[in-house]
């Protein structure tokens, strides 16, 4: 019988025998197939010598999936700290399906614990909450401010003495960007973790990232951050700040960078060292939610050619633009054919709020060194000085969404609220 979609197969060429899981191909010249690395490749039908089901090991394969149907009952230790686990989806929470090759989220909790036993040796999980089950790509203000909510529940529970969530890598930044400003006077450490490989594969960083992520927090680092690989090896984790932190690499275990700033601490599963300063845990204290937001904003690159009618546009549908402008904070003006300077003028003058950050992610903005950040500051454009872009629109949204501030914007966006102002950079 011809081999069909989610079978695993071996496939012989002239080069190499490869057995692998026979996945749906976009391309009728290509056979597309999940190595047992879990990375997916295409193979030219045409290179092909043989193509058959391998059977050996099905049977094998469904007693695994047979027994992960089985009550997982979750180890707890009396003498260990206590967290709560808030899953939200991302790869950190899926498993490869071995009947289609597809990945599958881990719906329900005891699925998490099979595959993560080891950072139970570092707490007791109290409780898991699964407001959603989402890729971070299709999140928005509405699931920061679910999280948000359940975060501060669980920080205002005496029991409790940190949180855990686990959320896709992509936009990761973002939700830590949102919690940061959201929770008010953190009293216990929020950890945002994340994997850049499922949990069944050989590769996974998932496992690494957990453990450091329990035994952040439980530290003294009352902080929101995220903790992740330092490095490709599973040497140690970096705990990052909130609003201070991009994935800068689409693949890598070590994609999430600080920028301009330091790493809060570096952590491994038995122990953390802090680097920088940070808030001190204080389990008498209350946490506060503000997740007051206004949803009417963009984020918007400058490039060379930049159409005027862009900022006319955006007036008509926001209420605030920030804008990835280049160098120390240059847009094209003065001789420029297509010069944004008239148009930005008017909408700011109708009401349109502008903020600045740089699209060099590194170093700060300095409108005063030349002419057109000068004419761009008179103008009323707010420079948010080495603010990531990402971070200063879940900030604008913030701001905006606080209607007493309407008449301070300007004061309230330069205002270090949650350390995302960095006075002095660093590498």
């Amino acid at each position: 019988m011809e081999p069909k979609p989610g079978d695993k197969v071996k496939i012989r060429t002239v080069k190499e025998e490869i057995e692998c899981r026979l996945l749906e191909s976009p391309q009728s010249e290509i056979y597309l197939v999940k190595l047992e690395s879990g990375y997916n490749i295409g193979v030219k039908k045409e290179d092909v010598i043989e193509l058959k089901k391998a059977k050996s090991k099905r049977k094998k394969e469904k007693k695994e999936k047979k027994s992960q149907k089985g009550k997982v009952k979750v180890k707890t230790r009396k003498n260990l700290p206590k967290i709560d686990m808030i899953i939200t989806g991302g790869t950190i929470s899926s498993r490869l399906d071995p009947e289609t090759g597809a990945v599958k989220w881990l719906t329900k909790p005891s699925e998490l614990f099979r595959f993560y036993p080891e950072m139970f040796d570092i707490v007791n999980v109290r409780k898991v909450k699964v407001p959603f089950m989402k890729a971070s790509e299709n999140m928005d203000f509405k699931d920061w401010q679910k999280i948000a909510k359940e975060v501060e529940e669980s920080l205002n529970d005496n029991e409790v003495e940190g949180v855990i969530i686990t959320h896709g890598t992509d936009f990761l930044h973002y939700t830590s960007a949102a919690l940061s400003f959201f929770l008010s006077g953190l009293n216990k450490p929020v950890v945002l973790t994340y994997s850049q490989r499922s949990s069944d594969r050989a590769s996974s960083d998932a496992t690494l990232n957990l453990q450091c992520s329990a035994r952040a927090a439980i530290s003294d680092i009352a902080e929101v951050m995220l903790v992740g690989h330092a490095n490709i090896n599973d040497d140690f984790c970096y705990a990052l700040p909130g609003v201070k932190v991009r994935k800068m690499h689409t693949s890598r275990r070590d994609a999430f960078k600080v920028i301009n700033d330091k790493p809060l601490a570096r952590v491994w599963p038995d122990r953390i060292e802090a680097i920088k300063g940070y808030r001190e845990r204080n389990n008498k204290k209350k946490v506060k939610l503000d997740i007051s937001f206004n949803d009417k904003i963009a984020l918007v690159k400058f490039y060379p050619g930049m159409d005027p009618e862009i900022f006319d546009f955006l007036s008509q549908k926001y209420e605030g633009v920030v804008v990835e402008v280049s160098g120390l904070g240059h847009l094209a003006t003065g001789e420029a054919r297509k010069n944004l300077l008239p148009a930005i003028k008017k909408v700011i003058d109708n009401g349109l709020v502008i903020c600045a950050a740089p699209q060099t992610i590194y170093g700060r903005l300095d409108p005063f060194v030349y002419s057109p950040g000068r004419e761009l500051l008179k103008a009323g454009v707010i420079f948010l000085e080495d603010m990531l872009p990402e971070t200063a629109l879940v900030k604008l949204g913030f701001v905006l969404g606080h209607s007493v501030w309407k008449n301070k914007i300007k004061e309230k966006m330069l205002e270090n609220i949650s350390g995302e102002i960095n006075k002095r950079l660093e590498e």
